[in-house]
């Protein structure tokens, strides 16, 4: 059954906002850019168990100029930071930063003349991943949340400065509030997890989910607490 079956008179509506980041989100081409240890993970990621071309990311482009996403895996030393910043200058508009790791994000445990803490000093920084090393799950799931920022982005200096009155006045949804894919179908726990975000606690509800233990591994009981 095709997505044309599911829509009435196969008619469609959007508005140009949802459609232009909808495209955006769906289309993200990193850059070919590894500085340490976090590399490794990252090429994880993209290679077969991990299979990033699930959202059509599998290309990393060696060329800043066809990439729009600029993956700082690894610690920047004050050596490579001009380079970094060149690259991100040559990369296209619209361009998103993604720290990896802690010592992308902080400096990590090379607090020293040599390392930049914390790439935001160099390039604006739109997604911080922690971890030493993070997993490929773990940059899977940043890059989701990414994902979920470009689709609700306001497109157009008009639009930007409405929502930022709204954020003063308090009157502001909540437009990065990410709803776990598990959550959205079933009504029930849906309607229970919108509650939760009207509440501020939406941590807390998916703990309860998992019955207060982190998620297990494929095939592997949960432990319930004593």
């Amino acid at each position: 059954m095709g997505l044309e079956e599911k829509l009435p008179s196969g008619v469609l509506l959007t508005s140009v906002e949802k459609l232009v980041n909808w495209t955006r989100k769906s289309s993200l081409w990193p850059a070919t850019f590894g500085l340490a240890c976090c590399a490794i993970e990252m090429m994880a990621s993209g290679a077969g168990r991990y299979d990033l071309a699930r959202f059509g990311m599998e290309v990393f482009r060696a060329s800043p100029r066809q990439a729009d996403l600029m993956i700082v895996a690894g610690r920047v030393s004050q050596k490579m930071a001009p380079v970094l910043r060149q690259i991100y200058d040559q990369m296209p508009e619209p361009r998103w930063v993604l720290a990896m790791g802690v010592c992308a994000s902080s400096g990590g445990m090379f607090n020293n003349y040599a390392i930049v803490q914390g790439v935001d000093h160099i390039v604006p920084v739109d997604m911080y991943l922690p971890g030493c090393p993070p997993r490929p799950e773990m940059l899977m799931d940043a890059i989701l949340k990414l994902h979920h920022k470009i689709q609700h982005e306001p497109l157009g200096a008009k639009r930007e400065r409405a929502l930022e009155r709204a954020r003063e006045e308090g009157t502001a949804k909540d437009l990065h509030l990410e709803m776990p894919s598990t959550v959205r179908v079933d009504k029930a726990a849906r309607r229970a997890y919108e509650e939760a975000a009207a509440q501020g606690r939406t941590g807390q509800f998916l703990i309860e989910q998992r019955d207060g233990n982190a998620v297990p591994w494929p095939g592997v009981e949960r432990q319930v607490r004593r």
